[in-house]
């Protein structure tokens, strides 16, 4: 009996992708020949991620080179052009900087050497000061301690000719000699640059006194030094030296006399001692004494105080001299500045 013909086999279907992200490649399908083996079916093209090799052809091949290497030559010069910016950018902040600190350098170094040459001026300032200091104690230690010779013997014979003509008047000149000592004496041992006003007053008054023992009516003598000014700074034997000279210079040369008045007074917070006379005023007789002289109270007045103190001389009417010194108003100390030994 013959045989049956074999039903065709059904098709293979293709397997599911066990997972969605990988999907798997479907299994080849085949066909039986007539002699019944499986027939190959050609492959299909790989899915994406496998490697892919295309020919293409060598013009477009070469295009493509040249093209990818001026990309990567145009990416170069646009990198290097970048970077010379950012360097020129970077050079010119760190020239700035550098400029600026040269300029702080120069701007220390420059305030250090004035800071140094202000010290070396001040420095040279203070030594010469105290250098003139040096000299202006000095020299008004040597005026302080000078007492008029002509002025004390002439005192003393006038005692000792009163002793004999009028002892009670010699006694009196006598007793205004020992008080006008007592005045003078402290102030020739005292090395103080400033005393008081009231100070120089007494001391004054008390030479005073002698000299209208020895003129008698051909001295009149006006003082006036109120008490609130007792107390004000100024220099010593300066006072002692203008009376001098207004008496020497003025009315002892004067066969009649005059009248000599001795002011003090505050303006314009200045103190002005004020020395007058109605004698023959000054450059009428020669000199010839050992007194203080003007010119050495204006040296020690720009000592002692610069251009706040003076000495200012004028014409008195009818005749004669005004004297006057100017210093600024300002109480004594009351432990006067002494040299130091």
């Amino acid at each position: 009996m013959p045989a049956e013909p074999e039903e065709p086999a059904a098709p293979e279907e293709p397997t599911t992708p066990t997972t969605p992200t990988t999907p798997t490649t479907p299994t080849t399908p085949t066909t039986k020949g007539k002699t019944g083996k499986a027939a190959a079916v050609p492959s299909l093209p790989s899915l994406p991620g496998d490697e892919v090799h295309i020919e293409l052809p060598p013009q477009i091949g070469e295009e493509l080179s040249n093209a990818i290497e001026e990309a990567v030559d145009d990416a170069a010069e646009q990198k290097v052009a970048r970077y010379h910016v950012q360097a020129s950018t970077w050079f010119k902040s760190f020239v700035t900087l550098l400029v600026l600190a040269l300029f702080g350098i120069k701007a220390l170094m420059g305030s250090k050497k004035r800071a140094e040459a202000e010290t070396q001026n001040a420095n040279a300032t203070a030594e010469r000061e105290a250098m003139q200091r040096q000299l202006s104690e000095a020299r008004m230690q040597m005026m302080q301690a000078q007492v008029e010779p002509h002025f004390l013997f002439n005192t003393l014979a006038s005692v000792e000719h009163l002793i004999e003509t009028d002892p009670p008047r010699a006694s009196a000149m006598q007793r205004s000699l020992i008080r006008y000592l007592r005045a003078v004496l402290p102030q020739m041992r005292d090395n103080a640059l400033i005393t008081n006003l009231g100070r120089e007053a007494d001391m004054v008054e008390a030479y005073l006194n002698l000299l209208k023992m020895r003129m008698e009516e051909r001295l009149i003598v006006e003082f006036d030094v109120p008490d609130g000014l007792r107390t004000a700074a100024f220099p010593p034997m300066m006072l002692q030296s203008m009376v001098e000279n207004a008496i020497k210079h003025g009315l002892e040369a004067k066969p009649e006399g005059g009248v000599l008045k001795v002011r003090a007074e505050v303006a314009h917070n200045k103190l002005r001692v004020i020395v007058s006379d109605t004698g023959l005023g000054f450059g009428a007789v020669p000199s010839n004494g050992t007194g203080l002289g003007l010119t050495n109270i204006r040296e020690r007045l720009k000592l002692l105080h610069g251009e706040q103190g003076q000495l200012l001389i004028a014409a008195n009417s009818p005749s004669g001299v005004i004297a006057t010194i100017e210093v600024p108003y300002a109480l004594a100390k009351t432990t006067l500045e002494k040299k130091p030994h």
